[in-house]
């Protein structure tokens, strides 16, 4: 089906008036796919399917994201090799090569996974295009006053050696030792006592800070303080968010050891001091700490400070940490000239973008505007790595000017390569540096939505106004905070639009643990493995059964069910292939059971279509599939079975009508299941329905010209009465542990007049679906029951 599909160009977009456009997340090509992505992935062509199926043009681009520090570290730790050792164009030659491996790779696995994306309109974040897209925004939005460059205390990680943005960190906790200081006051020859983890940032001490109303040190505010072994002086000053009631109420600022320690050094202007490099070892300037690691330097200092006798107390506590999210180091916090996206001076902006947006789940919106109301940094831009799309500027060393390439000059461009200009526009110096940094890869994944729509105009032709909004954007929910938050900032600062009209969070798999599968845990979940166990249709069957926005725990059990349920709908539509007709039902039934299960199928669909309006594929997964289990087949076809089979007993328009019946529920049915079974649904469409409808997929048929027939109050009672009948029937042929198809030599019935006369109307339907020989009619039944005489077993019901 996947090679028909291609052969066909069954997923090329094709342009109409109702687009729906999918701006979809592009796969970190670095490893290999795993269980979290056929999980999330899945999920979006289960949503695009269905929109196809109703009648959208669906424009279903895919790309992958392989530029940045995620693809350096797999380059690096696959070769062997450290960018430092490298010639930096023969380091970015082997990224390349191996990202493109990597995307065919990854295209590959979610073809097989039966993804309906249009794999021959793919974009890479690093190709050509993608890094003028990215060159040409960065340029606009600074010369809009958006970006600007400064040295500026950064986020930094010293394993990974760059800058990273607030959206990168994790939250952590560790035991550490709170290690009590002797400080002393010069002009009072007093001691002072300071509580800190952290005593190996003693060299980058510039100040103390207590609470102003704290009367243990208020006469010592203002005066000098001498920082022991290092022997330089510092000022006291107050601040009110110093808590007396932590440690001894006196706290130590230095440059950096958290967030607080950058607001006080900016709030008193305060000397820059640091003790650790961008390598992560202590500079010469500490002293005997110079060159060692931070736990290195701090246990080295704490041996010091013991030897002198300045550490008066220790005391175990926690400790609130940030971490890079890539590698889980711990951040430090240098100053370091960056390039920077002012999103602090627009929150309110953000903020109104998102009730702009439609989110689903809505509460995930929530965790949006959280972060919006808590971001304390602009986003930092610049990245010190190689393999990334490089800043188009060259700096001037004389007068500190900008410059960047002028509008003859094609983008990209990456100026450690080519010198696109010879001197300073402002004061005409040729001493000119190129940046040498390279664009965070958020940076340009936020913009996927402009990406998209380059794509979209070379498929037509032509540009697109209307482009933004696109239709959706499908992601996990915990990179609500970069991927989607980032893209809102960057098409309201270029458009000042939304990107997306509703945005779709979909949940992680979980392992037995209930905690996020890591690549090593989920070593063996990867789609190469997954399908050597189980079809495709059944691995999709797990991920559309989970409920949007929610994590799930991945056990095998609902990727049997699913193939549960692929053999049953083959073994169903094998059994009526005989009963197809190509007629179709193009009036209203007579018959009672067609009409019933006309009306079932039509009050099924008004929930499945509402469901998936609301991107809750699951449950229109629940609605089709207890239609399908229960109504079709244990009913329904069981109904009609009798009269199919002996068809000299019947009439012939009821045998027609019956097949029409059959035949149009059972098209319904493939339809509903399509979306979720792209592959045995087809594959039982072209076999048994493809000569009669002549399209030449079922996933391009339309799923909305169903029109919905209702039956009467009357066929409904009518149904009732007979349901209620058949299910007592059942409920006491499985309660003596007897067949369904045991013989009844007599069905008494105590029933009202109304009740009788629609047990009249269906007696020979009755007889041969419950095995019953005769049906009677008692007055003085009291309760329900099967019992067994000399003739053979016997069934009461009391209605």
């Amino acid at each position: 089906m996947q090679q028909f599909w291609q052969e066909q160009k069954i997923y090329d977009y094709k342009m109409t008036d109702k687009l729906f456009s999918i701006d979809t997340p592009p796969p970190t090509v670095s490893g290999s796919l795993h269980v979290g992505h056929v999980f999330s992935y899945t999920q979006t062509d289960i949503i695009a399917r269905y929109k196809r199926l109703s009648g959208f043009s669906v424009f279903y681009p895919f790309g992958f994201d392989d530029n940045g520090l995620p693809t350096e570290r797999f380059v690096e730790q696959k070769h062997n090799i450290q960018t430092s050792t490298m010639k930096r164009s023969e380091f970015i030659e082997i990224c390349l090569k191996e990202s493109g491996m990597m995307a065919q790779e990854f295209a590959k696995n979610f073809l097989a996974l039966g993804l309906s994306a249009d794999f021959k309109n793919t974009y890479s974040t690093i190709s050509k295009e993608v890094r003028a897209i990215s060159q040409k925004s960065f340029i606009e939005l600074y010369k809009k006053g958006y970006v600007y460059r400064k040295s500026d205390p950064a986020l930094y990680c010293t394993y990974c050696q760059t800058t990273v943005a607030q959206a990168e960190l994790d939250d952590g906790e560790k035991e550490t030792i709170f290690y009590t200081i002797i400080f002393q006051a010069i002009d009072e020859k007093k001691d002072l006592f300071i509580a800190t983890t952290r005593p190996e940032l003693l060299p980058s001490c510039v100040a103390l800070v207590c609470h102003p109303d704290d009367e243990r040190y208020k006469k010592y505010i203002g005066k000098k303080i001498k920082v022991p072994l290092y022997n330089y002086e510092v000022l006291l000053y107050a601040d009110n968010h110093v808590d007396p009631e932590k440690g001894t109420g006196l706290v130590m600022i230095c440059t950096f050891g958290d967030k607080t320690d950058i607001l006080w050094f900016r709030k008193f202007s305060l000397l820059y001091r640091p003790s650790i490099g961008k390598d992560g070892r202590f500079l010469k300037e500490t002293g005997d700490l110079a060159g060692l690691t931070v736990f290195s330097a701090r246990k080295k200092i704490i041996e010091i400070l013991e030897q002198n006798n300045l550490i008066t107390e220790k005391k175990q506590t926690i400790h609130s940490v940030s971490l890079h999210e890539r590698c889980k180091k711990e951040i430090e916090f240098l100053i370091i000239q960056q390039w920077f996206v002012n999103i602090l001076s627009h929150k309110e902006q953000f903020l109104e973008a998102a009730e702009q947006i439609t989110w689903y789940p809505e509460f995930m919106k929530n965790r949006y505007i959280d972060w919006v109301k808590n971001l304390s940094w602009d986003w930092c831009i610049s990245r010190q790595r190689v393999y990334g799309i490089p800043f188009p500027v060259f700096h001037c060393a004389d007068c500190a000017n900008v410059l960047f390439p002028d509008e003859k000059i094609t983008l990209p461009i990456d100026p450690q390569e080519i010198k696109f200009i010879e001197k300073c526009t402002k004061c005409s110096s040729k001493n000119l540096m190129p940046d040498n940094d390279v664009m965070d890869t958020w940076n340009t994944s936020s913009l996927t939505p402009y990406i998209c729509k380059e794509i979209f105009e070379q498929k037509i032709g032509e540009k697109f106004a209307d482009f933004l909004p696109m239709s959706m954007r499908p992601q996990a929910h915990d990179i609500i905070r970069t991927w989607a938050f980032d893209t809102i900032v960057k098409t309201m600062f270029h458009d000042q639009k939304i990107p997306w009209r509703d945005i779709v969070i979909s949940g992680h798999v979980l392992s037995k643990e209930k905690k996020k599968l890591s690549k090593k845990e989920g070593a063996a979940l990867v789609p190469e493995i997954l399908l050597e166990q189980f079809p495709a249709d059944a691995i999709r069957y797990w991920t559309s059964a989970a409920r949007l926005g929610f994590d799930v725990v991945y056990n095998d059990g609902e990727l049997k069910n699913g193939m549960r349920l692929i053999t049953k709908l083959w073994n169903a539509f094998r059994f009526i292939e005989p009963f197809m007709t190509a007629k179709n039902l193009e009036t209203t039934p007579q018959d009672t059971i067609n009409l019933w299960i006309l009306d079932e199928f039509s009050k099924m669909m008004v929930q499945y279509n509402r469901y998936f309006n609301e991107y809750e594929f699951s449950l229109a997964l629940q609605a089709i599939e207890q239609f399908f289990w229960q109504q079709f087949c244990d009913n329904y076809v069981e109904f009609v079975k009798h009269r199919l089979y002996n068809e000299n007993e019947y009439g012939a328009d009821l045998i027609q009508e019956t097949k029409q019946t059959l035949s149009e529920i059972g098209f319904r049915i493939l339809q509903c299941f399509a979306p979720f079974l792209p592959h045995i649904t087809e594959k039982l469409y072209q076999e048994l329905f493809k000569k009669h409808k002549h399209v030449v997929s079922l996933h391009i048929t339309n799923i909305q010209d169903y029109a919905l027939r209702f039956a009467s109050e009357i066929t409904l009672q009518k149904m009732n009465t007979l349901m209620h009948i058949v299910k007592e029937v059942r409920k006491l042929k499985t309660d003596a542990k007897l067949s369904l198809k045991t013989t009844i030599v007599r069905l008494e019935m105590c029933a009202p007049d109304e009740n009788i006369l629609i047990i009249r109307q269906h007696e020979d339907f009755l007889k041969n679906f419950l095995y019953a020989q005769e049906i009677v009619f008692e007055r003085n039944i009291i309760e329900n029951k099967i019992f067994e005489q000399k003739d053979g077993w016997i069934i009461q019901i009391k209605m």
